[in-house]
């Protein structure tokens, strides 16, 4: 039984269409990978996906026990958000809060959830630094343990190692694998390091003027790799 499945979905903003007939299914444990052109709609579909926008036709639903607000979400990060004056400690406990429902406090369990996710992520001597004196991966680092107390089932990444040196890009594709294989979360992650890509994803969703999904091996045999994957990832 699939997770998550879009149908036919058309992704747009302001009334302004941005991609068509979208159509994929993802399951328990997979890690899928999606790539495509600079402003092919990519980022567009991840929030749809996390309900933060409205398709303009078509469906998504979700299966398996999965719900939409059971999604952790790494996204982008702006420069405003990486100078944001809060605690190592308060980023994490602040994927909680969508589970907090009417109650104004932070439970328990929520304080141990973060807590946990500090220790799984190897955190605990940055608990509490201010996030913005830290270094890019070590932030990435925080806000993955972030989007990991939303979820123990899928988690949503947007460019995840954009702007890390290769040793950090490297250790942060480790333990997103580790996430995926060991822990069993599923991972839909957007990428433009088509190498990785092929190197982790056990399917492909490739964004343009046409759109193909299936798995890395059905992908690389096809004409979208030939042309994508031979110039790195950009068209």
């Amino acid at each position: 039984m699939a997770q998550l499945t879009c149908d036919k979905v058309t992704l747009g903003y302001d009334g302004k269409v941005v991609r068509e007939n979208v159509s994929f299914s993802v399951k328990s444990g997979d890690y899928l990978c999606i790539i495509g052109e600079n402003g092919s709609g990519k980022s567009t579909l991840m929030k749809t996906i996390l309900g933060l926008k409205a398709p303009m036709s078509g469906k998504i639903s979700y299966g398996d026990g999965l719900k939409e607000k059971e999604i952790g979400y790494l996204p982008q990060q702006t420069d405003i958000q990486k100078d944001f004056p809060a605690s190592v400690y308060e980023i994490v406990l602040s994927g909680c809060l969508s589970k907090l429902g009417a109650k104004p406090f932070y439970t328990k369990k929520q304080k141990d959830m973060a807590n946990y996710q500090i220790h799984r992520l190897g955190l605990d001597n940055l608990k509490k630094r201010c996030y913005r004196e830290l270094s890019g991966g070590q932030q990435q680092r925080v806000l993955l343990a972030r989007a990991l107390c939303a979820t123990k089932k899928m988690i949503l990444l947007d460019e995840p190692v954009s702007g890390l040196d290769p040793k950090v890009t490297a250790d942060m594709y480790e333990l997103i694998d580790a996430l995926n294989k060991k822990d069993g979360i599923t991972v839909i992650m957007i990428s433009h390091d088509i190498k990785s890509t092929l190197t982790y994803a056990t399917h492909i969703l490739h964004v343009g003027k046409d759109i193909f999904f299936g798995t890395k091996q059905e992908y690389l045999k096809s004409d979208f790799a030939k042309v994508f994957a031979n110039k790195g990832g950009e068209e």
